[in-house]
């Protein structure tokens, strides 16, 4: 399997919070969430973890072993949490945490883990690219952003409701009924989506956070048949090279969004 990585910091004055890697037959994609603020919570701060956690990832698929990829990443969450859980608090709502995009070739299949809101692209043999990814953050950042519906902006009654909003959000990480991330509770990676296909179905796989997805949404700029077409010609250094251009174009308007961390990998000539 051919394996091409790309990462991007989405400011030159902090540190990149997501994290790629790979070993023969899988690759792994981190998203580091960094809440403001988190330093007095976690010494080590997001890109600590998301490196560690990546890290530890690999070195279980190294093994080549065959478990189940929420059993790896139960135990590589269990493991870094224990690294800091005695210097650091790492049950706050706050504490560094990351999503979770794993895949293996195993056994003539791909087998696939997703937790939160990466991207798994699957380049299909015999029909268009099939597009995974884990909705339930999204639905219940909508559901708990619905009392800002009509409040006007930039009033102190917007920014009443939107903390309330926020915390209410935060309440409802890792817990049933809302969404999932990697952070101190292993129980959390039984909760990823995941699935296995034939390897003799597919051309290849890629893997995108959600800093590199910006380029079909909201930016438009392609749809995920135009990503795959991209991924051929100029890889994932391509694709990221596209986000950035729509971010710098769209600096003071009113579609500007911040510059966020972007990763792809690209992994063709799957074995067969």
């Amino acid at each position: 399997m051919d394996v091409s990585l790309a990462t991007s910091a989405g400011r030159a004055d902090r540190p990149n919070e997501d994290f790629v890697g790979a070993v023969p037959g899988a690759v792994v994609l981190l998203d580091g969430a960094g809440i403001p603020g988190a330093e007095s919570l976690c010494s080590h701060g997001v890109a600590w973890y998301t490196h560690r956690l990546g890290g530890a990832l690999l070195g279980h698929l190294s093994r080549g072993d065959g478990r189940e990829l929420a059993a790896i990443l139960a135990t590589a969450i269990d493991e870094i949490a224990a690294e800091h859980g005695d210097t650091c608090d790492i049950a706050d709502p706050s504490s560094p945490q990351a999503t979770v995009a794993m895949v293996r070739a195993h056994h003539c299949r791909l087998d696939w883990l997703l937790l939160a809101d990466s991207f798994l692209v699957i380049d299909q043999v015999d029909a268009g690219p099939l597009v995974i990814t884990d909705e339930r953050e999204m639905t219940t950042r909508r559901e708990c952003s619905a009392p800002l519906a009509g409040v006007a902006r930039e009033t102190p009654e917007y920014d009443r409701v939107r903390a309330s909003c926020v915390t209410a959000l935060r309440a409802r990480r890792n817990q049933p009924g809302g969404y999932w991330l990697a952070k101190d509770d292993p129980r959390a990676a039984w909760e990823a989506v995941n699935g296995s296909r034939s390897l003799a179905d597919l051309n290849g796989v890629a893997l995108l956070s959600n800093g590199a997805s910006r380029i079909v949404s909201p930016y438009g700029l392609t749809d995920w048949p135009g990503v795959v077409d991209l991924l051929r010609a100029g890889g994932p250094a391509g694709v990221i090279a596209r986000v950035r251009q729509a971010e710098a174009q769209t600096t003071g308007g009113a579609d500007a969004r911040s510059p966020d961390d972007a990763t792809v990998a690209h992994c063709t000539h799957l074995p067969r």
